[in-house]
């Protein structure tokens, strides 16, 4: 499977050293990289293998087979519909441009009539098989998500104590928070929506880390489940688990026996 990337950040240059480097997807290469520095281009054509262009055109007819935008939240507002004119299936990996129902609703019909598909990782939360499995049949009635982060990463300042600086609906959570709360926007997605899902935001003074806490209620009976997500060791802004869904997501595409 031919793999293009549109961004080359933390996320996406991870991707590409797994894949083309250390060889962790057999029979994968990422094979082109939409870039926007011609400098940058050269540097990933030498280090990783990689076809880098600048031009979205030019990327998109270079023979790939899935992309993955690896970008900004502007990157698929720009560039997703493009993509999948192109018949290319999408990984989204800045699900924060989906709360806008316009777009998420013109490339859900542009995939239904095209025969792609949109992939959106789990990121940096776990139980989302859960929750999609219980709202498949209507039978979730509650999803919470309760987020503690570093208050000093979260404020810009110092506290003594906890504090909650927010609680509501995930619609106003991102509204306040749109560089914090990516998980609230996979979870509302896979569940019950922006509207109906309850997110609490803590700034804790002893946490060291990000911890997410996601409950849920339906027919199905109760799951709760609390991840602590260690960054990236090369930049503490990126859950490492977060990069690594990516990867799983990918590695499913090339599966016979897909689990979950």
């Amino acid at each position: 499977m031919k793999i293009g990337i549109i961004g080359g950040g933390t996320v996406a240059t991870f991707l590409t050293k797994s894949i083309n480097i250390d060889r962790r997807l057999p029979g994968c290469t990422v094979d082109s990289a939409l870039l926007r520095r011609p400098e940058v281009a050269d540097e990933w054509e030498r280090t990783y293998g990689t076809r880098a262009f600048t031009d979205l055109e030019a990327f998109l007819s270079s023979g790939i087979d899935i992309v993955v935008e690896a970008a900004t939240v502007e990157a698929v507002r720009d560039y997703a519909e493009k993509v999948i004119s192109k018949r290319k299936d999408l990984v989204v990996i800045s699900v924060g441009a989906l709360v806008d129902p316009k777009l998420y609703e013109r490339l859900s019909e542009m995939c239904r009539q095209l025969g792609t598909r949109i992939l959106l990782p789990s990121g940096a939360i776990g139980g989302l098989d859960v929750i999609h499995s219980a709202m498949a049949l209507g039978q979730l009635d509650q999803v919470t998500l309760t987020t503690r982060k570093p208050a000093a990463s979260l404020l810009g300042h110092r506290v003594e104590e906890e504090q909650v600086v927010f609680a509501g609906t995930a619609t106003e959570a991102i509204s306040r928070f749109p560089k914090n709360i990516n998980v609230a926007i996979v979870l509302s997605l896979a569940g019950l929506g922006c509207d109906d899902t309850r997110v609490t935001i803590v700034a804790d003074p002893q946490a060291t880390k990000n911890t997410h806490c996601i409950e849920a209620v339906g027919a199905f009976g109760k799951m709760s489940i609390q991840l602590e997500n260690d960054p990236m060791p090369d930049n503490p802004k990126t859950s490492y688990l977060a990069a690594l869904s990516v990867l799983s997501t990918l590695k499913k595409q090339t599966e016979r026996i897909s689990i979950g």
